[in-house]
């Protein structure tokens, strides 16, 4: 019966790669390929970020994480909300009002090639990492799946044809096949969570969701929770989760690429916001698959399951009491979600390629012909290091979600607090940006993997406003060393605004 299921992933596959391809249309150059001529509708572009940043972490952690604890990942969408308005109406301008298709241009304008250059790189080696992590997620369900049927797939053999399958419809339609899959796919795993919460509430009675209130099960809100190392404290994860969504979706390309698609400003601010909370209702949605679980299956830990992890227990469910077919939909749906990341990935680490350092230190210019051809090859290189990265990650003791949050927490503080540093203190030239960006690095690696708080790791809500405090702070006492920068050396120039000026 299992072989249902595995007919309804391949043809999911083959539809969504045969979609992406038909709507791609045909690219004229980097620009059109990378942000599609600025003319996508921002409700589209608001779903793509939506699916951008769901992935697999979301769709099998957040419930587990519901299952052993409560509902904390709503009350960090909270924080994300008021983290997204900050960006839309202070970090977007800067974006808009000129020719970028880089978040890292505005860094070059401000400071100097050197820092854009430098978070750049700094960008390609997170995105390395946290993809990793949510492509190997992915793979946990299908390789369940798979067992069930008698079939033995390695991690690694699943995650190579996840990989090509998304670098096809990538490396042929860029951000226009990447933005309308991520739509498409997005509806499909929200459409799964939907369809599970009403399989498990037909088999729960009413009474059982009271229970799940009086054991805490539905709690928003965590007042009593450690501050510094539970992700899940109230002030952890509305001002934590509030200064980390401004790293994530203000000084990330994988987000910023997405907006600045957008036609107008305005439109853009709306596809921000509006990604805030949907994605809110998401973590809420998922929260409720993982407390209907907790009822379905009387509380008992993953181990008494015979699950290795929390992230198994959804999968586990799709699989085990699903039917044939509406199982291989649900997964499809996962894999959606990890394909539409995955795809933003690989076209945004190509945008940086070219942008923050093809384009950046070229000595001649190039036909749009070949700065085309540069970046496919580019996605080519970027969708193969991924599969090399995701390989990495066959083992965990934490939920995948967890460790994809962490693994930012080390790049993000830097990222933010350069783009801070270049809008908040004036005098702060190229040099200081540069040290303090390598000095929060560096402060951060050492945060992260030493600080212990009573034996517990720091919290990961807290990673990005540490790392942004040391940014401003060094950055800052370094202005001080030197006389400031005469006033029209710090007005940004963009492509459009000397064309304007000349013409």
């Amino acid at each position: 019966m299992r072989a249902l299921d595995l007919l309804v992933i391949a043809a999911y596959l083959v539809v969504i790669a045969a979609i992406g391809l038909r709507i791609s249309g045909r690219q004229r150059s980097a620009t059109d390929y990378f942000v599609s001529e600025r003319n996508l509708s921002w409700w589209v572009v608001c779903f793509s970020v939506v699916a951008t940043e769901t992935s697999t972490l979301t769709v099998i952690s957040v419930p587990g994480v519901a299952y052993l604890g409560a509902w904390g990942f709503v009350e960090l969408g909270i924080g994300y909300m008021i983290g997204r308005t900050f960006v839309a109406f202070v970090m977007l301008p800067l974006y808009t009002r000129g020719d970028l298709v880089s978040a890292y241009q505005y860094l070059g304008l401000r400071f100097g090639p050197t820092l854009q250059g430098l978070a750049s790189v700094t960008f390609l080696a997170t995105r390395l990492l946290a993809e990793g992590v949510r492509l190997f997620a992915a793979a946990i369900p299908i390789a369940l799946l798979l067992a069930g049927t008698g079939v033995q797939a390695s991690y690694f053999e699943i995650i190579v044809v996840l990989a090509g399958i998304t670098v096809a419809y990538t490396y042929a339609g860029g951000i226009r096949a990447v933005v309308w899959t991520d739509a498409i796919q997005m509806l499909l795993y929200v459409g799964g969570a939907i369809l599970s919460i009403a399989i498990l509430l037909g088999s729960t009675p009413w009474s059982g969701l009271g229970s799940a209130f009086a054991a805490g099960k539905l709690q928003v809100f965590d007042f009593h929770a450690h501050i510094l190392t539970s992700p899940y404290a109230f002030v952890a994860a509305i001002f934590g989760g509030a200064v980390f969504t401004m790293a994530s979706h203000g000084a990330d390309q994988l987000m910023v690429q997405r907006i600045l698609a957008c036609k107008t400003l305005a439109d853009g601010r709306k596809a921000m916001i509006g990604s805030a909370v949907v994605v809110t209702l998401q973590f809420a949605l998922f929260s409720m698959v993982g407390t209907l679980l907790w009822l379905h299956w009387g509380g008992r830990t993953p181990t008494q399951l015979g699950l290795a992890t929390p992230d198994q227990l959804f999968p586990e469910f799709i699989i085990r009491d699903l039917p044939p077919g509406v199982s291989g939909l649900l997964i499809a749906g996962i894999l959606g979600a990890t394909m539409g990341s995955l795809s933003s990935a690989i076209n945004s680490m190509s945008n940086s390629t070219l942008t923050d350092l093809v384009h950046l230190f070229r000595r001649r210019e190039y036909s749009d012909r070949t700065m085309l051809r540069v970046s496919r090859i580019a996605t080519l290189v970027w969708g193969g290091a991924l599969v090399g990265f995701a390989s990495m990650f066959t083992r965990t003791d934490d939920p995948v979600v967890v460790l994809g949050l962490s693994i930012t927490g080390y790049t993000y503080g830097a990222l933010l607090g350069a783009f801070l540093l270049g809008l908040w203190i004036k005098r702060a030239n190229q040099r200081d940006g540069a040290i303090a960006f390598m000095a929060t690095l560096v402060s951060m690696a050492v945060i992260v993997l030493e600080v212990r708080i009573d034996g517990n790791a720091l919290a990961f809500p807290w990673y990005v406003p540490i790392g942004a405090a040391i940014t401003l702070l060094v950055g800052g006492l370094l202005s001080l060393s030197h006389a400031a920068a005469p006033p029209e050396t710090m007005v940004l120039r963009t492509p459009r605004m000397e064309r304007e000026r000349e013409g």
